[in-house]
């Protein structure tokens, strides 16, 4: 956690749902909130140990509808689908942000297997 940068500006922009996300190394990521759902840090998705990571399906349309800091490290996104539960913390957010492209094509072969198609979300 010691090398994590900290984050410079937080903004929600709620018609795109994305989360944009700059920090002090001048990385500047975009997330959308999709991604955030599904990769939520709480134990709801994670589980409680390795290999028991539950991907959340249907969730193309959700949204951000609150940010709450934790202390001066971490956030709550408070979700439209009433999710909540996972702690963003810097760390995490920035490992999001670097992993962008694997992990969102992880996520889109997680509910390939599952038989599941995205639907690309309304404008």
């Amino acid at each position: 956690m010691l090398n994590t940068p900290n984050p410079t500006e937080l903004n929600l922009h709620r018609m795109s749902r994305v989360l944009e996300i700059s920090f002090e190394d001048g990385s500047n990521f975009k997330l959308p909130a999709e991604y955030l759902r599904v990769y939520s840090p709480s134990a709801e998705v994670m589980g409680h140990g390795p290999g028991q990571r539950q991907v959340p399906i249907g969730k193309e349309e959700v949204n951000i509808d609150r940010i709450e800091p934790v202390g001066n490290y971490a956030v709550v996104l408070h979700f439209d689908d009433e999710h909540n539960t996972g702690i963003y913390s810097w760390e995490t957010l920035y490992n999001l942000g670097k992993n962008f492209d694997d992990l969102w094509e992880s996520y889109l072969e997680e509910l390939k297997e599952k038989g599941y198609t995205r639907k690309e979300p309304a404008a």
